[in-house]
């Protein structure tokens, strides 16, 4: 099998790839595959040049190929303006309309304040769902004071957990024990899937009874 890791950082070393080197690392844990980074700022010429005409060059044309031809992807840059970086969004801008349809790909993205962790949400994730990928449940987003801290790990854990179940075949083995289908999608009582872990006890308050205690005797 093979994971292809996409970093858009600018920098090196940069955030972008720290992340990205984080994720692999936790994929890999789990699943046996060749690991293959492609760095966007070592292509940007190309990726320009393949705008304007319609040509990859040759380095472009086999990371093109590459992630066309992944089992996964990790695909995370830094945040500019709110959003995905222009570099980040060139390169999937020229990537076959086909090549990542049902792959599962993981998301991440860096940035200097937390005020910009839902940009996995807003902009990361519609991208890649047009795309066609089978975008995985959770998304990492690692503000500058968020490294060194344990909820990232744990966020990096429970996504490359995610990951590693996605790029196993369906064929080499039964469902996922207990332990690997709570580290992919914990449930409620009900079934919905919840960030609460099931082992820590929890009360499911109905709905109606919530409301019920709202009214005015």
């Amino acid at each position: 099998m093979k994971l292809i890791v996409v970093s858009a950082g600018l920098s090196s070393p940069s955030s972008t790839r720290l992340l990205a080197d984080r994720l692999a690392a936790e994929t890999l844990g789990r699943v046996d595959a060749d690991l293959e980074v492609i760095e966007l700022r070592d292509l940007a010429t190309e990726i320009a040049q393949h705008l304007v005409t319609g040509f990859p060059p040759a380095r472009l044309a086999a990371a093109l190929d590459a992630v066309a031809a992944a089992d996964g992807l990790i695909a995370v840059t830094p945040v500019f303006a709110a959003s995905y970086s222009g570099l980040f969004k060139s390169f999937f801008d020229v990537i076959d309309k086909d090549a990542l349809t049902g792959k599962p790909v993981l998301l991440g993205a860096t940035g200097g304040t937390a005020r910009h962790s839902l940009v996995t949400e807003h902009a990361l994730r519609p991208l890649f769902t047009y795309l066609r990928a089978l975008v995985l449940p959770t998304a990492v987003y690692t503000a500058s004071e968020d490294w060194g801290d344990e909820g990232l790990a744990q966020r990096i854990a429970r996504a490359g957990a995610e990951l590693a179940r996605f790029m196993t075949p369906a064929d080499r083995g039964a469902a996922p024990d207990v332990d690997t289908a709570a580290a992919i999608a914990p449930r409620s009582l009900t079934g919905a899937i919840t960030s609460v872990d099931p082992a820590d006890g929890f009360e499911v308050v109905p709905f109606a009874q919530r409301l019920a205690a709202l009214r005015v005797e």
